[in-house]
């Protein structure tokens, strides 16, 4: 980065790396740690694969199968957060989102480009989470209608970067990311 004081360019330097998560699967931004909070308040952390970032939109998009006790945390409270750790970079990305659980027609678009064989990861019976007597006592057929995107309109990105001197900034979405630098 030129100027070290550029929040824009702070900003610009973390949306580069959401796109790469997209495009590159050894981008450690493919797969973020994605945190929701259960029905009971317990948070609730896992890794999932980013397939969609717009930064025109301010979204994140990830794929998901629609029985997952991800899903029904967010039925009962509709925001999440992101965690990136970016080592070559030293930098981590902390993202806020308000999640919007889309299927059936609304999904088709993205359905339509889901690998073959990568369907087999919605419709698993029994459904994810559920106990089951042996490792292997489950199958995976592909089924569409349990096929659910998750469209996570970002609020707060929050950026640390860990250089000789650290640097950090919230930016909170107000039809623009405004930011501000933080002590870190």
């Amino acid at each position: 980065m030129n100027n070290a004081n550029d929040l824009n360019a702070f900003l610009d330097e973390a949306w580069v790396h959401l796109a790469l998560g997209v495009t590159d699967s050894s981008s450690p931004a493919r797969y973020p740690t994605f945190a929701t909070v259960s029905p009971e308040g317990k948070p609730e952390a896992r890794t999932v694969a980013l397939r969609g970032a717009s930064r025109f939109e301010s979204v994140l998009e990830i794929h998901t199968d629609i029985t997952t006790l991800k899903v029904f945390a967010l039925e009962h409270n509709p925001y999440a957060a992101f965690h990136i750790w970016l080592p070559k970079a030293d930098l981590q990305i902390r993202l806020t989102a308000f999640v919007e659980i889309l299927t059936g027609a609304d999904v088709d678009l993205q359905w339509a480009k889901v690998p073959p064989s990568s369907r087999v990861s919605y419709g698993t019976v029994p459904p994810p989470g559920t106990t089951i007597e042996e490792a292997y006592a489950y199958k995976k057929p592909a089924k569409q209608n349990r096929f659910a995107v998750l469209k996570c309109n970002l609020k707060e990105i929050d950026l640390v970067h860990l250089g000789a001197c650290h640097r950090r900034a919230s930016f909170v979405c107000h039809n623009n990311w405004l930011g501000t630098w933080l002590s870190p």
